[in-house]
Order: structure tokens, then sequence, then C-alpha cells
């Protein structure tokens, strides 16, 4: 089992920034892939950004590429989503995300583990 806690969502204007922040406890954490997702109201869940267990692989959707950047710190059991130049669209709840590989924590159906989401909105 893996457990997922994430933090550092809040409101902010657009242009602005966040770090959300996701640790991890119960399973070796540089063994498995961690990712991000989001969830805006009425919207589905999708793919935000991915990192391999090694953090040698990185995946960005292209609605956040040259703005957001994940990254991991393996000796924290923490994966980070930076969030830069924040816009009114990026409005959702993120939720941290764990599977075995890069390709399957950046498909819906294929991950393993959820975090309980944290709420970022972005103010115009």
């Amino acid at each position: 089992q893996v457990q997922l806690v994430e933090s550092g969502g809040g409101s902010v204007r657009a242009g602005g920034s966040l770090r959300l922040s996701c640790t991890t406890s119960g399973r070796t954490f540089n063994r498995i892939a961690m990712g991000w997702f989001r969830q805006a109201p009425g919207k589905e869940r999708e793919f935000v950004a991915g990192i391999s267990w090694s953090g040698g692989n990185t995946a960005h959707a292209d609605s956040v590429k040259g703005r957001f950047t994940i990254s991991r710190e393996n000796a924290e059991n923490t994966v980070y989503l930076q969030m830069n130049s924040l816009k009114p669209e990026d409005t959702a709840v993120y939720y941290c995300a764990a599977a075995v590989s890069i390709m399957d924590v950046s498909t819906l159906a294929a991950v393993h583990y959820w975090g309980q989401g944290t709420q970022v909105t972005v103010s115009s």
C-alpha cells in the first residue's frame, strides 16, 4: 500500500505561483513513478505531469508545458509540482498519483494510488 498526502494548494491571482507537494509512505518511494492530475468542476480528471522513479524522465500536459514543472526528492519521499504563470483555467482540485511506470502514471485508468486532493483556485 502507498499513502499519498498533498499540500500546498490555495488561492492566487492570475500570473502567480504555487508549489504543490505530495509526501508518500508505505512503500519504497524511489521504486514508483509519481504524477499529478487535476479535476475542474464538471470536467473529467486530466493528466498534468508525471515523473519516473529515478526522476530522469518527466512528462507534462501540453496545457501546462513551460509553466509547470514536476520534480521529486527521493530522500524526502516527496514529489513536487511547481506552478508558475497560473491562469484561471488552472483552477481545479489537484491529485497526486502513483503507479509502476511513468506511462502508467500518465494514464487515468492505470494509476494505482491517489491522494485526497488539494484545491487550487486562480482568480483573474
